[in-house]
């Protein structure tokens, strides 16, 4: 399967980037084969301003965003890397969804309501916090909060259903064993693709 994972973390020694590399050793030991798209790394232009709008409505959508629609139609299958930053994704990533993920696109409006048009046969969605789940919970932050934004505000609102969503939470505050263990799972997530 061709698999694109969209990374999105400035720090290329964070566990988010453990985790990316696990996740590539997984899907190539498993035979798939996988683009990154690290986001910190692409000169791409992030924020869909009145330029993009123009273009779009003159019915030309932009070249480089054009270049982040072929990746995603050239997946079978999605996998999302990123922090969770002020109970959201990172600007960069959600930039990138707003210029990327366009009506027409990714999903469409009819009198019958909204098609979703992205056909992928899976997506995993990899999140960390800093708070522990007992931070969250003590601070009465319903966990799913978490979820709901990528999972079905983009994802299963674009025509993605088959979703798996793995948080990690607390990642400064544990052992490295358990961190090894977070691994072990998106090893073997990503391998069982």
């Amino acid at each position: 399967m061709n698999v694109l994972i969209v990374y999105a973390h400035p720090n290329p020694n964070s566990f988010n980037h453990a985790i990316l590399d696990s996740v590539v050793t997984g899907l190539k030991q498993a035979g798939h084969t996988a683009k990154i798209k690290d986001l910190y790394t692409l000169s791409l232009k992030i924020i869909l301003d009145a330029e993009d709008f123009e273009q779009i409505a003159n019915g030309k959508t932009p070249d480089d965003i054009l270049k982040e629609q072929q990746d995603i139609l050239w997946a079978e299958g999605l996998i999302f890397i990123y922090p969770i930053w002020w109970y959201d994704r990172p600007a960069i990533l959600k930039g990138w969804i707003d210029r990327v993920f366009l009506q027409g696109f990714a999903f469409d409006t009819d009198a019958d309501g909204i098609k979703g048009l992205l056909m992928h046969k899976k997506a995993i969605i990899f999140q960390t916090t800093g708070g522990t789940e007992a931070m969250f919970t003590h601070i009465g932050t319903d966990k799913d909060v978490f979820r709901h934004t990528m999972m079905e505000g983009t994802l299963q609102f674009c025509g993605i259903q088959n979703i798996i969503y793995k948080p990690f939470y607390g990642v400064p505050h544990i052992s490295q064993a358990d961190r090894e263990q977070m691994l072990s799972e998106t090893y073997e997530l990503a391998k069982n693709f």
